[in-house]
């Protein structure tokens, strides 16, 4: 049984600050779960309605045979630790992980920046699609969105769980990667096509606010700016669209 000062304290997580001073933050869904679940983030514990635990047996009794500790809530008290219109039934909690950043270390083909991405949605998708791409590093502007948002777990699918992303990196801490043999990329409207891009070995590509483009700073830093050839009235494509074109050009 979870008793009232519990279940508030876990609802507490849905706030930004709390997850921060607490170090931990809550995922809902079966999909983003399961990836929470089967990734190396510990799970402090798992909730779920009477409603999943009759129609979802097996994964239930998965989850105990692993010692999973697994609470049993009524809907309303569910409702409390969710934020989503129809909930799944299902939401666990997970401690954030430690990230040390050791740039020099790196030797991925390709690496990601993406700055001043501050709508949640977007923040979620572009984290997906690069762990489609098999992107295993991403690294954020201090002014993104919080990776640990419900709004971008929920659209990452639990992607989140799948690739290491650092926070809070500045465009100086990258020179280091410039040093190294990155090749810096970014996307502009007046770059050159990417269809025509000549990539080197290892690439650092920069996506950045759709509506401000990359900052001065990040455009004197940059070695090449690519674009996307529309044939359409609008000016531009969403950065999370924009993101899963550009990604197939560079891992094919």
């Amino acid at each position: 049984m979870i008793s009232k000062n519990e279940l508030k304290y876990y609802s507490s997580l849905l706030k930004k600050k709390f997850r921060e001073s607490e170090k931990k933050f809550i995922v809902e869904g079966k999909k983003s779960a399961y990836e929470g679940i089967e990734s190396d983030f510990c799970c402090e514990i798992i909730f779920v309605t009477n409603k999943f635990v009759s129609e979802e047996v097996q994964f239930i009794k998965n989850l105990e045979r692993r010692n999973f500790k697994v609470a049993v809530l009524k809907s309303v008290d569910f409702n409390k630790i969710s934020e989503t219109k129809t909930p799944q039934g299902i939401a666990a909690v997970f401690e954030i992980k430690k990230q040390k950043l050791n740039l020099q270390s790196f030797d991925d083909t390709l690496l990601v920046y993406l700055e001043n991405i501050s709508d949640p949605g977007n923040l979620g998708t572009i984290i997906r699609t690069c762990d489609w791409f098999g992107i295993q590093n991403i690294f954020l502007s201090r002014e993104s969105s919080e990776i640990f948002n419900p709004k971008v777990i929920r659209s990452s699918m639990g992607s989140v769980f799948n690739i290491n992303i650092f926070k809070d990196v500045t465009l100086d801490e990258l020179n280091i990667l410039r040093k190294t043999g990155y090749e810096f990329i970014c996307c502009d409207l007046d770059g050159e096509k990417i269809y025509d891009l000549k990539k080197g070995k290892h690439t650092l590509l920069f996506l950045a606010n759709e509506s401000r483009g990359p900052s001065e700073r990040l455009l004197s830093l940059i070695d090449k700016k690519v674009t996307i050839p529309g044939k359409g009235k609008i000016e531009s494509l969403n950065v999370a669209s924009a993101s899963a074109i550009i990604l197939a050009e560079l891992t094919k």
